[in-house]
């Protein structure tokens, strides 16, 4: 039986759904025997590949950085998860949204050098800070996806059910507070 091939991504968040991920514990285990993970921050790969099968993505779309990515993604992956209330909402990253600043290089000016008690300067040298989106917005926003996982982060035994219906090839059924493995 030919393994799927699973990708997790960390796009605008706090690593707070990758480390819900890596609560699976004993699961993780069962999981590596079940799946090719091709693509994560936990993973040392460059390049998003072709034919992915399932992404789990964490946060929200920040950057032209993030835009770039989840198009990459959304091209490239047959099944796409919003992994956590970031990249169903916005949640935390979106809260520059409602900053009044009028463009994303205010943005920029307040966190750098307004709000700095040390070095007053933004990042000059391309590469350091991506060029920020007038708005965050959640991935769905962006991207056509299949599945919302929501939840800051979203608890162990939710993922765990999520993998458990992936692997068994059924629809999967993320309904209700009380969605558990067994």
């Amino acid at each position: 039986m030919e393994r799927l091939k699973i990708a997790t991504v960390w796009l605008g968040g706090c690593a707070g759904c990758h480390m819900s991920f890596l609560d699976l514990d004993e699961f993780l285990i069962d999981l590596a025997g079940k799946i090719e993970l091709v693509y994560s921050p936990i993973a040392d790969v460059k390049e998003y590949p072709e034919g992915v099968d399932v992404c789990l993505i964490e946060g929200a779309v920040c950057n032209e950085d993030n835009l770039e990515l989840i198009h990459k993604i959304r091209a490239r992956t047959k099944v796409l998860v919003s992994f956590g209330d970031c990249a169903v909402t916005a949640n935390v990253p979106a809260m520059r949204n409602q900053l009044g600043l009028d463009n994303a290089e205010s943005v920029l000016q307040c966190a750098y050098v307004t709000n700095a008690q040390y070095n007053p300067v933004k990042p000059k040298e391309d590469g350091i800070v991506p060029p920020l989106l007038e708005k965050v917005q959640p991935v769905h926003a962006v991207v056509h996806v299949e599945y919302f996982l929501p939840g800051c982060p979203p608890p162990a035994d939710r993922i765990k059910a999520l993998m458990v219906q992936v692997l068994e090839g059924k629809t999967p059924k993320l309904e209700g507070t009380q969605l558990k493995f067994g």
